[in-house]
């Protein structure tokens, strides 16, 4: 009798210590976020991606961190000069989408990032190593969309992929024929119309303004791109790429006008 209650003692402290390093964990992981996300808005995104890492180093499947990593490290490795430095934020960037994405593949935001981090690599490419994620791209940018069609950073994805197919040069569109048998279909107009949901859910997103600008230029409609690009100039600059995506609209109102 008495090992009986000895041994019920043991698991009711062994549970409990459980349940309370659980909720320790819980607590730790919930204050790093909400510095990560400070940093965020100031912005400081290098700052924000260490707090996401603390956070990876106490709970590896953290989905929020797992994705703003991924985001992060595609963002920082945009601005990066050095093409390795790039290439190497541009390849963590993979593997922490590619974790959320095993772990959470019903996640639209799992899905975006996926789609982010092959299509910043993908521009990097030429030739036959940028058309060759032109499928995977697409699909989970699709997929995130189906899951939820409100995601404005899937349907700018989609955008940008439907831009970049279509601005495709004569030897790469001929290398998306010998891997895929066809070329997909793509249109500026299509890219145009993608944009334009993106804008309507999220329209502060000035990134968006500026693809969407060019995609109407390459539609011959300069009334609505000069009108995207007056826009973005007015609205306030929120992340770290904003003031270079300001600046780069400037110069091309300059030039269409």
């Amino acid at each position: 009798m008495k090992t009986f209650i000895e041994m019920s003692v043991r698991n009711i402290l062994f549970t409990f210590c459980l349940l309370f390093s659980s909720y320790v964990y819980s607590q730790a992981t919930e204050v790093l976020i909400s510095e990560a996300v400070k940093y965020e808005a100031i912005p400081n995104e290098r700052q924000a991606l260490i707090k996401y890492l603390e956070v990876l180093k106490i709970d590896p499947l953290n989905q929020t961190a797992l994705i703003k990593c991924a985001s992060l490290s595609n963002s920082i490795g945009a601005r990066e000069a050095n093409p390795a430095s790039r290439d190497k934020y541009f390849s963590s960037a993979i593997i922490y989408a590619s974790n959320a994405y095993k772990h959470y593949p019903n996640s639209d935001e799992s899905c975006t990032a996926m789609a982010i981090a092959y299509g910043r690599v993908a521009l990097t490419k030429s030739g036959k190593e940028k058309v060759s994620s032109v499928r995977e791209i697409k699909s989970y940018a699709e997929k995130a969309l189906k899951i939820n069609p409100g995601n404005f950073k899937a349907w700018h994805v989609l955008g940008k992929w439907h831009y970049e197919v279509s601005n495709l040069n004569f030897i790469e569109k001929a290398a998306i024929k010998l891997f895929f048998g066809s070329l997909p279909q793509s249109s500026f107009k299509m890219a145009t119309d993608a944009y334009e949901k993106a804008r309507k859910i999220y329209p502060t997103f000035l990134l968006n303004y500026l693809e969407l600008a060019k995609s109407h230029h390459k539609n011959n409609d300069n009334h609505k791109a000069v009108s995207m690009l007056k826009t973005l100039i007015s609205l306030p600059a929120k992340t770290e790429d904003d003031p270079r995506i300001k600046k780069e609209a400037g110069e091309l109102l300059k030039s269409w006008q």
